[in-house]
Parts: C-alpha cells; sequence; structure tokens
C-alpha cells in the first residue's frame, strides 16, 4: 500500500497512463493529485473522463488549481476568462467538443467537489500552489492563495537549511506541517526535470504543460516515477508553449 502525489497534468492524458503504468500503480495505491488537470495538451476532457473512472478503483484525492477553477467556471456558467483562454482554455474548450451536457455536467459535479488543500493523518499538506497565513492553511485570509501563491515556495528555496524546525527563526507557517507537497510552479524554470525538496516542501510540478515531465512521488519513499516529456508524446502539438 502506497501513497503517491502526482503533480499537474495539463491534458497530457498519454503522459498520465504512462505513469501509473511506470509506477505500478494498483488498487492499493491512494493517489493524490496536487490540481490542474487541464488546459495544455489536448486531451482535458478526457483526463477528467480518466480520473472520475480511477476514483473508482483507486482511492483518489484530486485537490483544485487554478486551471481547474477556470475550466469549472467555464462549465458551469459558459465564462471563458481571458487570461484562461490564452493559457490552454482554448485547447481545453475543444476538447470537450463531443462531450454532451450530461457528461459535462458530471465533469462539472467532479470539479466543484475537489478541495482546495488535504491533510493527512502525519501532518501532510497537500495544496496546488501555496499559503500565506502563518497559522496554516485553516486560516488563510485569501483563498485564492491555495491555488495562485508562490511566496512559499520562494521562501523554502531561499531559506538557511542551517535553521532548526524548533528554532525562533523558522518561518510559522512552515512548522504546521512535517511535509508540504505542492505543484503550480515547474521545477524546469530552475532547471530541474525531477521533483524538488526545500526544507520540508516537495514541488512535484516537473513541467508537464511545457517541456518536462509528468512526475509522481511516494510520500514515504520518496522514489519518483516519471512520464516521457509530454512535448514528444504530443509532437502535432505545442502544449502551453506558445
Amino acid at each position: 500500500m502506497r501513497t503517491l502525489a502526482i503533480g499537474d497534468i495539463h491534458g497530457g492524458l498519454k503522459g498520465l497512463i504512462q505513469l501509473l503504468k511506470r509506477a505500478n500503480v494498483t488498487a492499493d495505491d491512494t493517489l493524490i493529485f496536487v490540481g490542474d488537470y487541464v488546459d495544455g495538451w489536448s486531451e482535458s476532457a478526457q483526463v477528467i473522463e480518466y480520473l472520475i473512472e480511477l476514483s473508482k478503483v483507486n482511492e483518489c484525492i484530486f485537490i483544485k488549481g487554478n486551471h481547474d477553477i477556470w475550466c469549472e467556471q467555464w462549465l458551469a456558467e459558459g465564462l471563458e476568462n481571458d487570461v484562461w483562454y490564452l493559457h490552454g482554455g482554448k485547447e481545453t474548450i475543444e476538447s470537450y467538443e463531443d462531450f454532451t451536457n450530461e457528461q459535462k455536467r458530471v465533469h462539472l459535479d467532479f470539479f466543484e467537489a475537489m478541495p482546495l488543500y488535504h491533510i493527512d493523518d502525519n501532518k501532510r499538506l497537500f495544496v496546488h500552489a501555496g499559503f500565506t497565513s502563518m497559522h496554516g492553511v485553516e486560516r488563510e485570509f485569501d483563498i485564492r492563495g491555495f491555488y495562485f501563491d508562490r511566496t512559499l515556495w520562494e521562501m523554502a528555496l531561499t531559506m538557511d537549511k542551517r535553521i532548526e524546525k524548533n528554532s525562533k527563526l523558522y518561518p510559522n507557517r512552515l512548522k504546521h506541517y512535517d511535509e508540504i507537497y505542492i505543484g503550480h510552479t515547474p521545477t524546469i524554470n530552475f532547471g530541474r526535470v525531477e521533483p524538488m525538496n526545500a526544507i520540508n516542501v516537495w514541488n512535484i510540478d516537473t513541467g508537464a504543460a511545457f517541456t518536462g515531465k509528468l512526475s509522481a512521488i511516494d510520500i514515504e519513499t520518496k522514489e519518483v516515477f516519471q512520464s516521457d516529456i509530454l512535448k514528444d508524446l504530443y509532437p502535432n502539438e505545442k502544449g502551453r508553449n506558445k
């Protein structure tokens, strides 16, 4: 029995299927996804359909990302956020061309049920982007931080590794959790093609939307599994590399 945390998929169904196969995922595994299932490659609607079916076999937790919120708004109200449309929304809309209104309704229910964060029994936090409150996620003032904040990761990257967790210098917002797993900020921005660890924060978005791979990590052993580079799986597409 394993728990795998899985990074941002961005419409790359081929990468997701390949990743789960390479990780030898069975029905005994718990899968925690950190968000951004849509926008980028051409199979966003198909990713959601696949995840709905996967959740009938595996215990799955689906954290909501910023792209998922935009897609949810479109499914609910037909709202085409201009920023969303230019950053993968167009491809997501196109992926829904053959889906019925009933199927779209099921997908909307799926998005609406997604939590903005998850805390397990071992004080491990899973959130799409980050949070800013020194008191932890339960007292976050602006919930948009859960899917837009980058300061958590920036702080973790720049912290002096000699600062111990029980020190007065250790940031209060990190003290609440044994580990924190995030996506949202691709590790390829820092020249890294695998998940990155800084202090107690693990960034598992390895840039599948762009020129990277889709990644999963065993949260106990820290074993990493990866797909091929997504642009190689979709050679005739640009993803979000526009």
